[in-house]
């Protein structure tokens, strides 16, 4: 309903003072409402970051920017290890609370522009615009450190946990599909898991390819030395 409706019914009703009008406060009120269940749809409930499906929705939209600005996006992967066993011993209570204190510190410990979100279980996932391989890498050395030292705190005991790490980065010349970005950061995960967890596997530098137009001769004059 727009506001030139809410006039219309407003005079219909008699009311003359749109501002004040109860059938404008009411509309007001819904739409917030409609504002905040919108918010919900995208929240993950027990870590407070985005879920699933706005992860989808916003990677989306990063790699689209970085095929029109040429900047790159990096995305990071990450994964409590032996998860099943904090369950195990604490319950899913304890679990959840593990799960929730890693929301909390993804939230805290990011760059304003990054978008931390909850893949699934006890996997994580964390958009960057702008971000290098370096920058990337940079960021998991950080939270792979802040995880390892800060113990989570559940019935007076300390929980310690450690997390494994995906590092991969999107350029504007990669043929990726949405999928495909993200099976190339969780599979550098499960390189991390299976190379004995509490670690960070990143892609390498891509290799400098000569154009295929330079000569075997040319070649050689960029590659030697000076008299």
């Amino acid at each position: 309903m727009t506001k030139l409706d809410i006039q219309r019914a407003c005079e219909t009703q008699g009311c003359r003072n749109v501002e004040k009008c109860p059938l404008a406060e009411e509309v007001e009120l819904l739409r917030e409402r409609c504002r905040k269940l919108e918010e919900l749809s995208y929240v993950d409930a027990l870590t407070g970051l985005y879920n699933f499906r706005y992860m989808q929705r916003a990677l989306e939209m990063e790699m689209e920017r970085t095929r029109r600005t040429k900047l790159p996006t990096g995305l990071i992967m990450l994964d409590l290890d032996h998860f099943k066993k904090v369950n195990a011993v604490y319950g899913h209570e304890g679990g959840n609370t593990v799960l929730a204190y890693l929301g909390k510190l993804l939230k805290e410990s990011v760059r304003l522009i990054d978008i931390p979100c909850r893949y699934g279980g006890e996997e994580f996932a964390l958009i960057l615009p702008n971000a290098s391989l370096n920058q990337s890498v940079s960021i998991a050395k950080r939270l792979h450190e802040l995880v390892r030292r800060r113990p989570v705190v559940f019935d007076a005991q300390n929980v310690s946990v450690s997390a494994s790490f995906g590092v991969a980065v999107f350029h504007h010349t990669d043929q990726d599909t949405l999928n495909s970005f993200i099976s190339r950061a969780d599979q550098l995960l499960y390189e991390a898991k299976n190379a004995g967890r509490d670690r960070i596997c990143a892609e390498q530098p891509c290799p400098v390819i000569m154009a295929e137009e330079v000569t075997a001769d040319e070649k050689s004059a960029l590659f030697s030395s000076e008299d």
